[in-house]
């Protein structure tokens, strides 16, 4: 029994030393004393938090209520849920995870992501799906990769399949404001009935929302009852 305990305490020891000697230091200052999403808490407190009042439906600044915008052209989806707003250091951030393989990460944004959604309100969720080229060429699909993380304990309400992005197109992020609507229409297809589910849609940054809505429209017309918009980062008008 005491040769047991000596082993437990031991072991106990050991752990403790080696989380003193190697810890965690934060993604951002590289202080050591980052925590569970590897940032310390002076680095958590200064990122953008999208916490200002806001549009319900689209998400930019308003006065909580649905803006102007939304109620002369409503738009197909009818919720978003944004964590942080696209400023520094969270846009940095986003480029290192989708163009220098940074995918840890996706971890991060996935959980800072599911505190601030309710996976009760929906029955699925969708991640922004890619084209197999686009796929092929990035290696991964970076909206599918958070939704991993938010569906952990709840796989069976990811769906990655029933939403195709049938038509190639060049990158929103590289057309002006007024070509992305264009560029997006008929982009994708849907392989199954949808009707009556609640679903969000996952996806990195929100800018015009002209993606999210094309997906919102289509998932309607397969029968959604209802879409909402589950993203990291919006940006907001200048």
């Amino acid at each position: 029994m005491r040769l047991k305990f000596k082993q437990i305490l031991s072991n106990k020891l050991s752990i403790g030393l080696f989380n003193h000697l190697f810890k965690q230091r934060c993604l951002l200052c590289t202080a050591q004393n980052a925590g569970e999403l590897g940032l310390c808490e002076a680095c958590l407190n200064d990122l953008p938090w999208h916490t200002a009042p806001q549009c319900p439906q689209c998400g930019l600044n308003s006065n909580g209520f649905v803006c102007g915008s939304c109620l002369s052209s409503p738009p197909d989806f009818d919720a978003t849920y944004s964590v942080f707003t696209y400023d520094f250091p969270i846009d940095a951030m986003m480029q290192s995870y989708k163009y220098g393989n940074k995918l840890n990460l996706a971890n991060i944004f996935g959980q800072m992501l599911g505190k601030r959604v309710d996976l009760t309100n929906v029955d699925l969720i969708i991640p922004m799906p890619m084209h197999p080229t686009r796929l092929k060429e990035r290696g991964f699909n970076q909206a599918l990769e958070i939704a991993k993380i938010i569906t952990k304990n709840h796989p069976e309400k990811l769906d990655f399949t029933t939403l195709q992005r049938q038509k190639y197109t060049p990158p929103q992020a590289s057309l002006p404001l007024k070509e992305r609507v264009k560029n997006i229409k008929g982009a994708f297809k849907v392989t199954n009935h949808l009707t009556g589910k609640r679903i969000a849609i996952i996806d990195d940054v929100m800018t015009t929302g002209a993606s999210l809505n094309e997906l919102a429209k289509t998932l309607k017309l397969a029968g959604a009852a209802q879409v909402e918009c589950w993203v990291i980062a919006r940006t907001l008008q200048k």
